[in-house]
Formats: C-alpha cells, sequence, structure tokens
C-alpha cells in the first residue's frame, strides 16, 4: 500500500511539475509554432485537441519509457534516440487514430482525424519524449511528466485563445498585429512563469 501511494503521489507531483513549472510552452518553448496556428484557427476545438494531444503523449511516452530501458545498453542508442522518439509517437497516432475509428466509426471521426496530426506530430510530444528518456524518470514520473505536459500545452492554448479579442484590438498599433503581439503575450506570460520558477530548471 505505500509502495503504491508513494507512486501515486510520484505521478501527481510530476504532473503539477509539468502543468506549472516546466510548463512545455512557456519553459522550453516546445511547439510554440504550432501554438500560434491553433490561437487562430477556430475550426479546431480546443477539447478535441487536448484530449487527442494528452492521448498521444502518455501513449508515446509509455513506449519511450520501454524502448528506451530495451536499447539503453546500445552504444548507438545515444544517436538512435530522437528518431526511435519519432517512431513511438508515429505508433501513438496509429493507436489513437484506431480508437478514434472504433469509437465514433468512419462518418463520426472525420473532424477529430483531421486534428489528430496537428495533435501529433509536433515538438510538445517529441520534447517531453525526449526529457523524460534524458532524465531516466520511473514509469510513474514519466507517465506524470507526459500528461502534465499535455494538460500544460492545452492550458497554453487556451491562455492564448482567450486573449485573442484583446490582441487584436485597435489599440494595439498595426505593425504589431497578428504573429508579433502573441509572440510578445506568449513572451510575457513565458517571463511570469520565469518569476514564479526561477532560472533553474530541475530536469
Amino acid at each position: 500500500m505505500t509502495e503504491v501511494l508513494r507512486a501515486l503521489g510520484s505521478f501527481f507531483a510530476y504532473a503539477v511539475i509539468a502543468v506549472f513549472a516546466q510548463n512545455a510552452v512557456f519553459t522550453r518553448s516546445l511547439g510554440v509554432s504550432r501554438l500560434v496556428k491553433l490561437s487562430e484557427d477556430d475550426e479546431v476545438g480546443s477539447l478535441v485537441f487536448g484530449a487527442l494531444l494528452c492521448a498521444v503523449q502518455i501513449i508515446s511516452a509509455m513506449m519511450g519509457f520501454f524502448v528506451n530501458r530495451w536499447l539503453f545498453a546500445s552504444a548507438f542508442w545515444i544517436y538512435l534516440r530522437p528518431l526511435v522518439m519519432v517512431l513511438c509517437s508515429a505508433a501513438a497516432f496509429f493507436v489513437v487514430l484506431l480508437v478514434v475509428v472504433i469509437c465514433f466509426r468512419v462518418h463520426g471521426a472525420r473532424e477529430i482525424v483531421a486534428v489528430l496530426p496537428m495533435a501529433t506530430f509536433n515538438t510538445c510530444i517529441l520534447g517531453t519524449l525526449l526529457l523524460s528518456t534524458i532524465q531516466n524518470f520511473t514509469f510513474t514520473q514519466t507517465l506524470g511528466f507526459a500528461l502534465g505536459s499535455g494538460v500544460g500545452y492545452v492550458m497554453a492554448v487556451a491562455l492564448v485563445r482567450g486573449a485573442q479579442e484583446r490582441l487584436q484590438s485597435e489599440a494595439v498599433p498595426a505593425t504589431f498585429r497578428g504573429l508579433p503581439i502573441t509572440l510578445l503575450y506568449i513572451g510575457i506570460l513565458a517571463l511570469a512563469i520565469y518569476g514564479f520558477t526561477g532560472h533553474m530548471l530541475a530536469f
């Protein structure tokens, strides 16, 4: 029972750290280009995107954990790691695609499947995989960090989307409207989190 509670505590601790103190966007600048695109695209639902991102993140993290343990002894593992992480995310893509098609049928799954590549192939997924394998997290830490990174990324999307109306205000100079003011807004949020966490990254 003590081991189970310790594992749950580790899971939630790493999830909370990944959401706030080590946010993928505001602390590590992972997936910023995709975030800017999502913030301007009203056709992509935040909940659908978030659910798909978290699902892919967790499945690919599990695969990456076991592959890392299996190939760690290889002398060439450090050179193969990025390619293997891409393959893990691609495998997670097909797993989630299969589940979505089975659950929603072909016609109902079209809108979800259209969002799935955006939720899979971005630096948030790959960056989280590389960080968890490089730092040799335990299985529960890997799952917690993956879930927290996904939730943190979705939170960042929601924050930027929520500010779009003000960012497009007439009070903003014409030369700054669009991408420049969005990047400035993300940078200010990143500075706020930097002030909260300090300059030392835990991992």
